[in-house]
């Protein structure tokens, strides 16, 4: 028996394992983007919850593409919350020169609020 066959109804090589001709199939290539933070918790989500999703994205060959998207859009949200929030309570850099202990803890409060508004808006939704 030859290891290798072509058929030329459907275009696709198979392979001889054992007794069985297996159909030689591969993924298309994905162009790989960095993905940062905000995409790696979202990949925990939907590789936990969404396992569907998750598979299709995969199969598909664009869950690093989706993924990166991702992480840019929350970076970006991340960012101007913080800065509308920060501008909205009156934290600036001159409360930062006259009271740094005040600054840092209303700096980082509002980091967890746009951290926990991204996070649900974001990150843990599909």
């Amino acid at each position: 028996m030859e290891k290798r066959i072509y058929d030329e109804q459907n275009g696709l090589w198979y392979e001889l394992q054992g007794d069985y001709y297996l159909p030689c199939l591969s993924l298309s290539e994905e162009e790989h983007k960095a993905i940062g933070v905000w995409g790696q918790r979202h990949l925990r989500y939907i590789k936990k919850h969404k396992r569907a999703f998750y598979a299709n994205l995969l199969t598909s060959c664009k869950l690093n593409s989706y993924l990166a998207d991702i992480d840019e859009q929350a970076k970006e949200m991340f960012s101007r919350l913080v800065k509308q929030l920060a501008e909205k309570e009156n934290v600036t850099e001159k409360l930062k020169a006259e009271n740094q202990m005040l600054w840092i803890q209303k700096m980082n409060s509002i980091r967890n609020r746009a951290l926990e508004i991204v996070n649900s808006e974001l990150v843990f939704t599909v």
